[in-house]
């Protein structure tokens, strides 16, 4: 029969259930198409009526099989078109019987292996749910339902249910669940824009604030999805048990077993070269929370192969940035640990006749390889050298008598392989420079192709979880473990992410450097994780967004917008209120003569915050944005002979005079306290604005050296896209991405909340490093914020933060004549609508 056509294939795979887009999507794809079409060829030739049951179960085969049950498709195939295999877990687990031998000879044994038969009533699948929520009740009710992935995942596990239907599990306990706990609510799901909108709190009317007649309502504390809700479902829910990944030899899978002790190992491994980005807080969430999730362990693994791009810098800002996402490495590793071992399984490979030393250039082995027409691929003149030639060339290649680029050595692999990552590849090269751990000892370094997959069986590691673009590399990093006669992990790719407006590319930030575009690789426009920790983002908002994506093969690109309600949804509930002002006016109560101390709350919603005292005095400071010199009915704050709202003042105030300078610009306010002394009635303001008292004193009010204000750095969200953005990237810069502003004031309340930082023995550590970043604010109406690095603090100021609470708040206000105080806009308080 000959080959089908493009519309041949999409024809077949839509009987079988498949979209159009989904049929059109697999039939381009050369691996995956013959397969189903082979089982869409068996399912006609039986006359079996198709639908979409059927077809799910035979698209799922297609996809999973492996090479060595591949012989069995048409068995397995039969078993699905006869009713035998009814669900996903049995066509897996009759995916692993067959890797095994011939199902057909053990009939019987495969049927009992493959849960065949046997039917789970929907009143067992009720019974067990309810037996088991009511164990787990407890946990049930403080969680809620952020532990419905956790119980979902346990309850599949009891060998009871071990057939049964996963949706109807699915399904059953989620309608116990909700007849328990009842319907969803904020504590479960933060809404998008809650608390955002409203009116302010309105004055107390007193000089001290008094307890509200009923309990404010507390926001709900932010919690990340757990790594249930990542690796529970989905295809990484089916990854293969520790040790069960096949080897060549019962001897190399003994020695792992042995080791592993049936534990899950994982590895993170990143190349020193640059900082790490948003990008790679996915890969760290999936590498240490695969193995948190199954109580195994994950490895910090630095691939140092090229001296020439690594730095210690970056070796410790990965670590720092690791532990600062919250994950703690079971060992720090380094692929120079292994250097003598790597070398040592090359000489194995070139004596098995494996690889040989080639002195072609880097255009000659494009060339070879088919080149730019990608035409017909020729073997190197060099292949086909001796063992001890190549053995002899290589050791030149150690002893350094060859010049960088004048000698290689290459695995001997595949030409013929339609998979690239088969062509030959290097294996070692000669780099003359200094490594940061071995110095001057080696001239020859392994490549990311040789050493990878070698330091993943040297550590033993049983899930080896990588980013898809190196699918192609699985058949390569097999075939070097399987060469050189090593333990075998398994590897497995999921989409990797990326976000809009913005760009990861190491080489495009120094570019963005090197033109004076960005101060630092840290600058806070950019999405590398150094960069998002300086702006103030919390560690687990960046945690959360990752986990809510979840995991799947699909490479994303997310709105930027998503990780910012992660920040804001964090920082809603963690983050004390603070007046601030960014372009003051000055006010001037006439009718205020003695200053009256006000108790603030640091967050009206929720008492746990403190609270802390500001002066009331007859001068103070509002922004220009609460103030129009001309009046219109849409316009609810100050205006002439109009009134509105303090925060938390005694009463409202009404405008009664405005004093411009010569430029014509409002210099003053006067203004009157509607405090009822001249016996009219107070006025009932439509809206409240925010305030900062000038009272020298008291130290207020605290002048800002520098507000920050960041927006996209970017003005399209993909800079790379060449129909939009013609002229590359460089060209596409948002002007308005930072804006400085110098005129800035905040209430005295920030000395309070810096001195409860520095005296808190959990942050002290921080606080004495500099890390300001976890000092972040809510300035009302105006934004979450953070102090910069940039930030200076004198030894007086510091002295002060570490003395008694009592009167440290005194000495930091005395003192902060001699600090500089830099802050910078986490995120805004709500979604640009621009966006």
């Amino acid at each position: 029969m000959a080959d089908p056509n493009f519309d041949s294939l999409v024809s077949a795979f839509k009987k079988l259930g498949l979209t159009d887009e989904k049929a059109a999507e697999t039939a381009k794809n050369n691996k995956l198409s013959p397969i189903l079409y082979e089982t869409y060829r068996l399912a006609e030739e039986n006359s079996v009526d198709l639908n979409k049951s059927f077809g799910s179960l035979l698209y799922n085969l297609a996809s999973t099989i492996t090479p060595e049950a591949r012989e069995y498709l048409s068995f397995i195939s039969k078993e699905i078109l006869n009713g035998n295999l009814t669900s996903n877990d049995q066509v897996s687990e009759a995916i692993k019987y067959c890797k095994k031998g011939n199902p057909q000879t053990t009939y019987d044994d495969f049927k009992s292996h493959c849960g065949v038969g046997i039917v789970i009533s929907d009143a067992q699948i009720v019974s067990k749910v309810s037996e088991f929520l009511k164990a787990n009740n407890e946990k049930l009710v403080s969680d809620r339902y952020r532990v419905l992935g956790l119980f979902l995942s346990k309850i599949r596990q009891d060998p009871e249910l071990r057939w049964a239907k996963a949706e109807t599990v699915k399904a059953t306990l989620e309608a116990q669940v909700l007849e328990i706990i009842g319907p969803k609510d904020e504590r479960d799901v933060p809404v998008k824009g809650k608390g955002k909108g409203k009116k302010a709190p309105k004055p107390t009317g007193q000089t001290e604030a008094k307890p509200a007649a009923t309990k404010p309502k507390v926001p709900s504390k932010y919690t990340p999805a757990s790594f249930a809700s990542m690796f529970s479902e989905g295809d990484i829910s089916k990854l293969h048990k520790p040790g069960e990944n096949p080897q060549i030899s019962d001897k190399i899978l003994k020695e792992h077993l042995d080791f592993i002790k049936g534990s899950v190992i994982t590895r993170f491994p990143p190349e020193p070269n640059g900082f790490l980005h948003i990008g790679h807080a996915k890969a760290i969430n999936v590498n240490f929370g695969y193995a948190e999730y199954h109580k195994g362990k994950c490895n910090l693994r630095y691939d140092d192969t090229n001296p020439e791009t690594e730095e210690v810098k970056y070796l410790e800002s990965i670590l720092e940035t690791v532990k600062w996402l919250g994950f703690k490495p079971d060992q720090i590793l380094y692929a120079s640990d292994y250097f003598d071992k790597l070398y040592e399984l090359s000489l194995h490979l070139i004596e098995k006749g494996l690889a040989y030393v080639c002195h072609c250039t880097g255009e000659q082995i494009h060339e070879s390889r088919g080149g730019d027409s990608m035409g017909p691929r020729v073997a190197c003149e060099h292949r086909d050298r001796s063992v001890e030639s190549s053995l002899l060339e290589f050791k030149k290649m150690r002893d350094g008598r060859y010049k960088s680029g004048e000698a290689i050595l290459r695995m001997k692999m595949d030409l013929e392989d339609g998979n690239p990552q088969m062509w030959d590849l290097v294996a070692y090269r000669i780099i003359f420079a200094s490594h940061h751990r071995t110095g001057n000892k080696w001239c020859i370094y392994p490549t990311y192709d040789f050493a990878h997959c070698l330091c993943d069986s040297i550590e033993n590691i049983t899930h080896s979880l990588c980013t898809t673009e190196f699918i192609q590399s699985r058949k390569s990093y097999y075939w070097l473990c399987d060469a050189v006669d090593v333990y075998k992990p398994v590897q497995w790719e999921y989409g990797r992410l990326n976000v809009t407006n913005t760009i990861l590319s190491k080489r495009k930030l120094l570019k963005l450097l090197e033109n004076n575009i960005i101060s630092s690789l840290d600058d806070p426009r950019l999405y590398t994780l150094p960069a998002l920790r300086r702006r103030g983002v919390p560690a687990i908002a960046i945690n959360g967004f990752v986990r809510e994506l979840g995991v799947t093969t699909s490479q994303t690109t997310i709105e930027v917008s998503r990780l910012e309600n992660h920040i804001r949804d964090c920082l809603n509930s963690t983050a004390p209120r603070l007046m601030a002002i960014l372009d003051p006016i000055k006010v001037k109560l006439t009718n205020v003569s003695k200053p009256i101390e006000l108790e603030v709350p640091f967050n009206p919603r929720d008492v746990s915050f403190g609270s802390h005292k500001i002066p009331f005095t007859n001068t103070l400071f509002i922004d220009s944005s609460d103030f129009r010199a001309v009046d219109s009915k849409d316009y609810y704050r100050l205006a002439p002979g109009k009134t509105v709202g303090l925060l938390y003042a005694p009463g409202p105030i009404t405008c009664t005079d405005v004093v411009y300078g010569e430029d014509g610009k409002v210099i003053e306010l006067i203004c009157k306290l509607e405090d009822g002394a001249d016996g009219l009635p107070i006025p009932k303001p439509k809206t409240y604005i925010q305030w900062v008292p000038y009272s020298p004193e008291h130290g207020s009010p605290v002048v800002l050296d520098e507000l920050r204000l960041y927006n996209n750095l970017f003005k399209h969200s993909n800079p790379y896209d060449k129909s939009v953005v013609p002229d590359g990237y460089l060209s596409d810069i948002n002007p308005e991405s930072l804006q400085v502003v110098k005129s800035a004031v905040i209430e005295t309340g920030i000395y309070d909340l810096i001195s409860r930082f520095a005296n808190d023995q959990k942050t002290k550590q921080h606080f004495d490093d500099k890390n300001f970043e976890e000092l972040r604010f809510q300035f009302l109406r105006t934004g979450y914020f953070a102090v910069d690095k940039d930030t200076l603090f004198s030894s007086s100021f510091v002295e002060a933060c570490k003395g008694p609470q009592s009167n440290s708040v005194e000495k930091l206000a005395s003192t902060s004549k001699n600090n500089v105080l830099v802050l910078n806009r986490v995120v805004t308080l709500k979604e640009d609508p621009n966006k």
